[in-house]
């Protein structure tokens, strides 16, 4: 049995979602939308809802009035959901699977009638499959040129797609290997902190609702897509890798596997910013740092970068920059990364040391360890070492949202509390529209 069949057949399979999968659905939309929300005056997400406004159609891009095409509100929302860099994070797939997969539905279900439960369910899918995938062929080496978001989201997000819209098995197939064919992204952006990556998710999820809407029109796609001789698996040099991929086969679901990030920066970073504000002491006071983590956030592009830094995407992914940040404001917040010439800053990077720790790369993707180590001007040594970062949690993830919805916030929350128990999830695409 091919891949793509396999993966289809395992999906529509999967039956009822169970009370704490749905609530994680939950929280996961809403922490997507508190990021779409707090994004929509970054320029790209005002270049997204530029282009997705030029025409018409019956999906809503967030935080606006502007109605598209499903894939264009789907881009749009996609690019906005992603604009923080504080999406949520499948660390054994290296991928942010939530800002495709929630664009790729909700657009879905604007053109239709969709029941809540289904659409749960097909998140659900999405995040098992993109996850699954990714666990197979994200190591060092495929991270480092290719982005990993951008191979594993338009696959689970087709797959949710065609399974919400209740879509046979062959039509299903017939979505995941269309979306095979508009994957990938590449890992050149993080040098010059180029917009390429806030677009990737959107190319994801567009591409997504296209591939899903072609099958459901009929087009009929290669099923060898992924594991052929010419297929997705094979360009990547994961050929080996095919019989890897189970999804539903390990003993909790994917989506259990998420984190929701506490820091508006790249995901190696954020257990070392949680220890920097552990040490808790005054950044004058400092004359040395060394920094400890796994290979796998040294090695990542980007996260060994020590500056100049001239955009504020190449910030969010310097660890150095990140602790150094995190050291001189003594808090995580947005604002930090807005400081690329501050002097104290810039001065903490210079005597910033960044060295891998074996602990933490064993441990690692099960654990994302680090550690920060300080030294004071009177000889003293401080220190904070974590075995795995602390993920925002459900109470944090709504106050965020409450605050970037503004007057909106209550009949959004509202609406998803009760969202496996409504008819027509379209709605929500009425409620999220409207502007703060």
């Amino acid at each position: 049995m091919t891949l793509a069949r396999r993966i289809v057949r395992a999906a529509r399979g999967f039956g009822d979602v169970s009370p704490e999968a749905i609530e994680k659905v939950k929280i996961a939309l809403l922490d997507f939308l508190s990021c779409a929300y707090e994004s929509l005056d970054l320029p790209p997400s005002r270049q997204a809802i530029q282009i997705a406004g030029r025409g018409g159609g019956p999906a809503s891009v967030i935080g606006t009035r502007a109605r598209a095409s499903a894939a264009e509100a789907a881009f749009a929302n996609a690019v906005l959901g992603h604009g923080l860099v504080r999406e949520d994070m499948h660390t054994s797939s290296v991928s942010h699977l939530g800002i495709v997969i929630f664009p790729t539905l909700l657009a879905l279900a604007q053109t239709r009638k969709v029941a809540g439960r289904d659409f749960i369910g097909a998140a659900v899918c999405g995040y098992e499959v993109g996850a699954s995938v990714g666990r197979a062929v994200m190591d060092q080496e495929t991270v480092r040129i290719f982005r990993p978001t951008g191979i594993t989201g338009p696959l689970g997000a087709a797959v949710a797609g065609s399974r919400m819209l209740g879509f046979s098995e062959d039509a299903g197939v017939s979505a995941l290997g269309l979306a095979a064919n508009a994957t990938v992204g590449l890992n050149e952006w993080p040098a010059s902190g180029a917009d390429d990556m806030f677009f990737h998710a959107g190319f994801a999820a567009r591409n997504a609702v296209t591939a899903v809407e072609l099958a459901e029109l009929g087009a009929f796609a290669s099923e060898t897509a992924l594991d052929g001789p010419a297929g997705l698996f094979a360009s990547l040099r994961r050929a080996d890798r095919v019989e890897a991929v189970g999804p539903f086969s390990r003993d909790r679901l994917e989506i259990f596997d998420v984190y929701h990030k506490p820091a508006p920066a790249c995901n190696y970073a954020q257990t070392a910013c949680q220890a920097a504000l552990a040490v808790g002491v005054p950044s004058e006071t400092i004359t040395a740092v060394r920094i400890k983590c796994s290979s796998a956030a040294i090695n990542y592009p980007g996260c060994n970068a020590q500056g100049p830094f001239q955009r504020v995407l190449q910030a969010k992914m310097s660890i150095h920059f990140c602790v150094a940040a995190t050291l001189a404001r003594r808090s995580i917040e947005e604002s930090n990364y807005r400081l690329l010439n501050d002097p104290e800053i810039a001065r903490l990077i210079g005597i910033t040391k960044l060295e891998e720790d074996p602990e933490f790369s064993r441990a690692y993707p099960a654990e994302q360890g680090s550690e920060v180590i300080v030294t004071l001007r009177n000889g003293t040594v401080l220190s904070r070492r974590m075995r795995d970062l602390i993920p925002a949690t459900p109470d944090q993830i709504r106050a965020r949202f409450r605050c970037a919805a503004g007057p909106n916030a209550k009949p959004i929350e509202e609406m998803i509390e009760e969202l496996d128990r409504i008819e027509d999830t379209g709605r929500l695409g009425t409620l999220l529209e409207r502007e703060n």
